[in-house]
């Protein structure tokens, strides 16, 4: 399949499969073009301020009340909401995982999910869940809408096909997509079994941080994110839909593809984006700045300076500092931080942490750079570097991260994570120097 796409973080689009089909002048014509139904998606309050308010006019083959039916509730034993608070017996502490193996059995993409934390409460639309996907059977007339918000695709291992209602995103590892709430859409392999990090995005939704004091360009570029064109399936056969709605999980049955959108035009809209787009900035001179120079997007909670979700990278760039202790410094945060690698090496954790594993670490809890990284990074020379082939990511919430009975189950976790401090040594000997033997 090759792929259109429009390009512009949160642009106005218009697009139409049919020539003709998007009607001009008007939304809702008394008679739209082939006998279409005018239908609004809002993805925000109709009286939002003009620069948030979000929307989307779509021109159907049928309207989505003929996309319903009678739902029934269905049990999904691993795809859980906030809160979740039981932990798993588990006292508080940082945790690591190693990569989780894609089952065997047939596994479609709901029964596919993960729910390794979650944060905050999916009804009251506050907080996140963090997930991993492992699927190896497409979905072919099987299709999700999920109701409690945005869902965040980080692809690891294998690309996958997002077909949605406004159109066809084909991701691979190293890039994102981003479904917006409510959307309908199908989740397809494109060449085997696939690995992912998903985040549940419950809050407010993703966009581009602010720049401050960088100016216009920089860090992620409007210009970067790329949007679907118009794509419709007029199939008559049944089709199952999937909800989840206030953390709860429906089906319905219905006897055609929902996906029949053949024109639309408007601001609310799945998209995708290379991370390997990023333009990082970072210290020149010396220090290490702080990590949310690397936030990509971000869910605002309302409170300035305090998010829902920062998604933050670790790609490939320059390390210059001078009499700088060059990987991220240790700290305590008020911020709880789950970390995945999607492919390479993270510099802070060079043994231990394996692409397509995991980990969490809380608010509060102090973490940093293991003893191996820190001994090498205060005795290396202190010549230009480049951090080459590498793409870890995190996702931060001011909320704590709950683990899932799942989550602290699993055989993957590393039981001696924290021993990977234990060699820290006492260096302080009452001499300026300090012992470095």
């Amino acid at each position: 399949m090759t792929l259109e796409y429009m390009t512009g973080f949160g642009n106005d689009f218009e697009t139409e499969a049919l020539d003709g089909a998007l009607p001009r002048g008007r939304n809702s014509p008394q008679r739209a073009p082939y006998g279409l139904y005018a239908e609004q998606l809002s993805g925000s309050p109709f009286t939002a301020p003009r620069s948030a308010n979000e929307r989307s006019w779509l021109y159907r083959i049928r309207p989505s009340v003929r996309h319903m039916g009678e739902y029934e509730p269905v049990e999904v034993k691993h795809w859980l909401s906030a809160p979740t608070t039981e932990g798993g017996g588990l006292p508080i502490g940082q945790r690591r995982w190693d990569p989780v193996a894609i089952p065997r059995e047939p596994t479609g993409f709901v029964d596919g999910v993960r729910t390794i934390s979650t944060a905050g409460d999916v009804v009251g639309q506050t907080g996140m869940s963090a997930h991993l996907y492992l699927v190896n059977r497409s979905s072919e007339d099987d299709y999700v809408i999920n109701a409690d918000g945005e869902l965040m695709f980080l692809p690891q291992e294998g690309a996958i096909r997002l077909v949605t209602e406004m159109g066809v995103l084909e991701v691979e590892p190293g890039e994102l997509a981003v479904i917006p709430r409510g959307m309908v859409f199908r989740f397809e392999l494109i060449d085997g079994p696939v690995r992912g990090y998903l985040c549940e995005n419950y809050g407010g939704k993703f966009t581009l941080p602010e720049r401050g004091p960088i100016g216009a360009n920089c860090m992620a570029n409007a210009r970067d994110f790329k949007y679907p064109v118009a794509y419709f399936e007029d199939v008559e056969r049944p089709s199952e839909i999937h909800i989840k709605w206030c953390g709860r999980h429906y089906v319905t049955t219905i006897g055609h593809s929902p996906l029949d959108v053949v024109a639309w035009h408007g601001n609310y809209a799945p998209y995708k984006y290379d991370l390997r787009d990023y333009s990082p900035i970072g210290a020149i001179l010396f220090d290490h700045p702080d990590p949310s120079i690397f936030t990509v997007l971000t869910s605002p909670s309302g409170e300035a300076g305090t998010a829902n979700i920062d998604f933050v990278i670790f790609s490939d760039r320059w390390l210059v500092g001078e009499d700088t202790f060059r990987p991220p410094w240790y700290h305590r945060n008020i911020m709880s931080e789950f970390m995945g690698l999607i492919y390479g090496q993270y510099d802070a954790k060079e043994e231990g942490f394996l692409p397509g594993g995991m980990s969490l670490h809380n608010m509060m809890l102090p973490h940093g750079p293991d003893t191996d990284a820190f001994e090498k990074a205060s005795r290396a020379e202190l010549k230009p570097q480049k951090l080459e082939g590498t793409m870890a990511f995190m996702w931060e919430t001011r909320l704590p991260q709950h683990l899932t009975d799942y989550a602290a189950g699993l055989e993957t976790m590393q039981k001696n994570y924290i021993d990977c401090w234990k060699g820290l040594k006492k260096r302080f000997d009452g001499t300026i120097e300090g012992d470095w033997s």
